[in-house]
């Protein structure tokens, strides 16, 4: 299969400005950016599921499955309209008891990771708070570096668990929905800078149950 990376960086670019657009040109409505945030996700899901579909072809499938939780357990990096959306599923489909509980998790995250350098921080293992009995309690709604985190080795996640400062423990990440996705976001975030709003990135354990 001939791939051109630049072009699908800058489609999904142009789509994720797009989707930004929208956001501004409604005044940042709420329902505007929930919209937006989850075409984006079926964007980049559904290309996903085209590359998974083309690699079970060529006898190298995603290894990623339900149970198999490695990169569950390091720091998750999103934006603040990510962390939103989420907060917004969480909020409707959450009973109290289980926002309480994520609260928990979430402030024992916060402060296992809270005195970590940066470098510390990169190789820090600790639970997500979404993570209960080895899936995603927030699985339709988890941010994009989640999505786009899918290994070809199950071994090279596993290696980086238990050893990530070791030389050869770098998990073998697929670099085309990586890219994807971040350009994704990265169209989404140039959109609302050009309109005077701000996209700060946090930690998932930082915002998740929060009002923002």
């Amino acid at each position: 299969m001939n791939i051109n990376l630049k072009e699908i960086e800058n489609a999904f670019f142009s789509d994720g400005f797009k989707l930004g657009m929208n956001v501004c040109n409604s005044g940042f409505e709420p329902d505007a950016l929930y919209s937006a945030v989850a075409e984006m996700y079926s964007s980049i899901d559904g290309f996903i599921e085209i590359l998974n579909s083309f690699a079970k072809q060529q006898e190298q499938p995603v290894h990623c499955q339900k149970g198999c939780e490695w990169c569950c357990h390091q720091p998750v990096f999103a934006m603040q309209y990510e962390l939103d959306y989420l907060n917004y599923f969480i909020e409707n489909n959450f009973d109290e008891s289980q926002k309480q509980a994520l609260k928990t998790r979430a402030d024992n995250k916060k402060n296992a990771f809270g005195f970590l350098t940066e470098q510390e921080l990169l190789n820090a293992k600790f639970p997500c708070p979404l993570l209960e009995n080895g899936a995603c309690i927030a699985y339709a709604a988890r941010p994009m570096a989640c999505r786009i985190y899918l290994s070809s080795d199950v071994n090279s996640c596993l290696r980086f668990y238990k050893t990530p400062s070791g030389e050869n423990s770098i998990p073998n990440l697929l670099n085309l929905p990586l890219r994807a996705g971040r350009m994704l976001n990265e169209g989404f975030k140039a959109a609302l800078k050009n309109n005077g709003f701000t996209a700060n990135e946090f930690r998932i354990e930082e915002k998740v149950g929060v009002n923002s």
